[in-house]
């Protein structure tokens, strides 16, 4: 008997802030949750899905990649606009695009990129987005900093405790920090993979540098004593975006 079971990328964006992260949580709304409940609505029977990563509370997605099977290939043009009229305000679904059966979100992503805004102003509108820094830290000393990032893989200090990897090792392939506008700067780091609350303890940690509280050579010594607890505190999730995610080509060679 023919299987007609095909896995299926859901490339989607969302504002964080109404939810407890991407990863379903049992005493808080998720958006893995409602993207869940709406799949499985329009196909009719429970549907898993996966994602790339786990976004925290609060934090945003311009590009999220999750997957799952559906019992019957889709019209995915007309399934992307059921999604969004079925799915919250608040998420957004892009595409959905045939992957090979065994295609992985998560283990087949070979680079994320992420974002994460400061303002150095008072601005209403971007209170949501933008961490608010009280005083101008010193970027290029930062950015000093952020490049000695390239010479490390393993980055024990900027990960949340107990968690359940095998690895702490990550391999970064950008990290800078640019200016957007007279008030507003944004950190860029892209890795083969990132750790629980990683970014937001290097941002944190970069402040320390910024503000003169951390050397440069200090920050190194954070990386290479391997504690958490000696790297500085985590910002804020609301200003930070993950941005992209790649694939091998190869997952979406599909014969139909």
């Amino acid at each position: 008997m023919c299987n007609t079971v095909q896995r299926y990328f859901i490339y989607l964006a969302y504002d964080g802030t109404a939810y407890h992260g991407w990863q379903v949580q049992p005493n808080g709304v998720s958006v893995q949750e409602c993207l869940m409940r709406a799949l499985s609505t329009l196909l009719r029977q429970p549907i898993d899905v996966v994602g790339a990563g786990r976004t925290d509370a609060g934090v945003h997605a311009r590009l999220m990649v999750a997957h799952f099977d559906s019992p019957r290939p889709l019209d995915t043009a007309f399934m992307t606009d059921k999604l969004n009229r079925l799915l919250p305000p608040d998420i957004s679904v892009y595409r959905l695009r045939p992957v090979r059966p065994d295609a992985h979100a998560r283990f087949d992503a070979t680079s994320r990129l992420y974002r994460y805004y400061v303002t150095t102003a008072k601005v209403p509108f971007d209170r949501q987005y933008r961490c608010r820094l009280f005083s101008v830290p010193d970027f290029d000393r930062m950015n000093e900093a952020a490049r000695t990032l390239f010479d490390y893989t393993d980055f024990t200090s900027f990960s949340k405790l107990h968690t359940d990897v095998k690895t702490n090792n990550c391999r970064i392939m950008q990290a800078r920090w640019d200016r957007v506008d007279e008030v507003t700067w944004v950190f860029t780091i892209q890795a083969d993979r990132f750790l629980r609350n990683m970014v937001r303890a290097v941002v944190g940690t970069l402040l320390e540098v910024g503000r003169g509280k951390l050397t440069v050579d200090g920050f190194r010594g954070v990386i290479e004593q391997k504690d958490r607890c000696r790297a500085g505190t985590s910002v804020p999730g609301q200003a930070l975006f993950l941005e992209d995610i790649t694939y091998p080509e190869e997952l979406f060679n599909v014969n139909h």
